[in-house]
C-alpha cells in the first residue's frame, strides 16, 4: 500500500495528535502513525486517570533544557488559557488541585476523546499497530517504508515520545532517527521518578511504607516543598519525583521536616514549658509518630529516655539541625520503568523555536518529549506537548 499525504506525523501521544489536527485545521492533508495498539495510552494513564492536562501558571522556569529560552516562543504562541478554552467548549469539567494543576473531574479519557474528535473533524487520517522500518529523505520531503506499505510526505513531525514507561509502547525511535539526520542527541535519564534505598535507609523506608510528610526537598541546584512519600523501595511523592530531575547520581538530597517549624525554637520553648516531656512526644505534634520513633534512633537515640530539662541546649541545637537537614544519599531511582518523563533528548540547537522546523534538514520536525525539554510535575509537560504541537502543526 502507498499513501501521499502533506504531512505524516510518527507518533500518536499528546504532541503528535496537537500537531496534527493544527495541520488539518490549515488544510493539510495528514497521517499519524502510532505503533502502539492505541493512541494516546499516557494521556489515558495520567493523573491517576484524570489528566493533569495543564497548569494555570505556565512559566518557562517551569521547564529544563540546555536552552533555557527555546522554550517561550511556543509557550506564548498556544498558552494554557488557549487548551483551556478549547477543554470549556468540549465540555470537559475540570478542577483545580494543588498549585494550579487542572484535572478532568471524571476521566481522562475525555482530553482523548477531545483530541480525537478534533483530529476527525478536520480530515486527520490515524493508523495504529504501524511500524517505521526506514526514514529516507527525497527531494520532494521523505519517503517512510512502514509495516503497512509506502508513506511519503512533504513533511515529517518525530512524535516519538521518550524512553519513560516502555509498557506504554515508548522506544528510542525518535532518538534513532535524529542520529540518521545528523543531530546531536542528548545523554538521557529518567525524569520524575521515585527514589531508591539499597542501605539502612531501605529498612526504615520499608517501615515507613505508606506515611507522608511536607518537606523541603533540595539538591545543591534545586529546592521544592511538598510532600514525600515513603515506599517499601525508597521515596517518592510530588517533591520526591520534582527533585529527581535535578539529582545526579552519587548525590545526596537534603530533606527539611520542618518548613514550617522552627525545631530548635519549639523545643527550647518546649523545654520551659514541658520540661519533663521527651523530645518524641513533643515532635509527635507536627510530624507522624511512626517517622518521630525512626528518626529518634537515628538522631537521638542516647536522649530517647531523657526529658527535655535534663538535654543540654547545645544538643537541642544539633537534633534540630538535623531535622531541618536529613540528608539521604540515594543508591538510585526505579528507572524508566515509573518515570513520568525522559530527561534531555534530541538538542533544540538544531531547531527553530518559532516553528520547530529543523534548520539543517528541511521538512523535519520534532515536538513533544523527544526533545530536549523536560517539565516540572503538575501539567507542564503536557503543555509543552500542545504547544509544541500546535507551533509545528502551523507549519509543517
Amino acid at each position: 500500500m502507498r499513501t501521499e499525504v502533506d504531512v505524516l506525523v510518527l507518533g500518536g501521544g499528546a504532541a503528535g495528535l496537537f500537531c496534527a489536527l493544527t495541520a488539518g485545521a490549515r488544510g493539510r492533508s495528514v497521517l499519524v502513525l502510532e505503533s502502539s495498539n492505541k493512541l494516546g495510552k499516557k494521556i489515558l494513564m495520567s493523573g491517576g486517570g484524570r489528566c493533569n492536562f495543564t497548569n494555570l501558571d505556565i512559566q518557562p522556569e517551569n521547564y529544563l533544557c540546555a536552552n533555557p529560552h527555546f522554550v517561550k516562543s511556543a509557550l506564548a504562541q498556544y498558552t494554557q488559557w488557549d487548551f483551556i478554552d478549547l477543554v470549556e467548549r468540549h465540555g470537559i469539567a475540570y478542577h483545580e488541585k494543588g498549585l494550579g494543576e487542572l484535572f478532568c473531574d471524571s476521566s481522562s479519557k475525555q482530553i482523548l476523546n477531545m483530541l480525537l474528535a478534533e483530529c476527525e473533524r478536520v480530515g486527520v487520517s490515524l493508523r495504529t499497530h504501524t511500524q517505521i522500518d526506514r526514514v529516507k529523505q527525497t527531494d520532494h520531503g521523505f519517503q517512510v517504508s512502514t509495516s503497512q506499505g509506502l508513506v511519503s510526505c512533504q513533511s515529517l513531525v518525530v512524535a516519538t515520545g521518550g524512553l519513560s514507561i516502555p509498557t506504554l509502547g515508548s522506544s528510542g525511535f525518535g532518538y534513532e532517527l535524529a542520529s540518521q539526520f545528523g543531530l546531536t542527541v542528548l545523554p538521557r535519564a529518567p525524569g520524575l521518578v521515585p527514589f531508591l534505598f539499597t542501605d539502612q535507609l531501605k529498612g526504615l523506608c520499608e517501615r515507613l511504607s505508606g506515611t507522608s510528610v511536607d518537606v523541603v526537598v533540595s539538591v545543591p541546584r534545586q529546592s521544592f516543598r511538598g510532600h514525600v512519600l515513603m515506599t517499601h523501595r525508597g521515596l517518592s511523592g510530588p517533591a520526591a519525583l520534582q527533585i529527581s530531575s535535578y539529582w545526579t547520581p552519587g548525590e545526596s538530597i537534603t530533606l527539611d521536616l520542618g518548613p514550617e517549624v522552627d525545631f530548635r525554637a519549639q523545643l527550647l520553648a518546649d523545654k520551659q514549658a514541658h520540661p519533663k516531656a521527651l523530645v518524641r512526644t513533643r515532635l509527635a505534634a507536627h510530624l507522624p509518630k511512626s517517622l518521630v520513633a525512626e528518626l529518634e534512633g537515628l538522631f537521638w537515640p542516647a536522649e530517647a529516655a531523657h526529658p527535655l530539662a535534663e538535654i543540654p541546649n547545645a544538643r537541642i541545637e544539633q537534633i534540630s539541625k538535623q531535622l531541618h537537614h536529613w540528608s539521604l544519599r540515594p543508591a538510585g531511582t526505579e528507572g524508566y520503568r515509573t518515570a513520568e518523563v525522559t530527561l534531555r533528548g534530541i538538542s533544540t540547537a538544531h531547531f527553530a523555536s518559532k516553528t520547530m522546523a529543523c534548520e539543517s534538514v528541511p521538512g523535519l520536525f520534532c515536538v513533544g518529549e523527544v526533545l530536549d525539554v523536560t517539565g516540572h510535575l503538575g501539567g507542564y509537560n503536557f503543555q509543552w506537548a500542545w504547544s509544541s504541537g500546535y507551533v509545528a502543526g502551523c507549519h509543517v
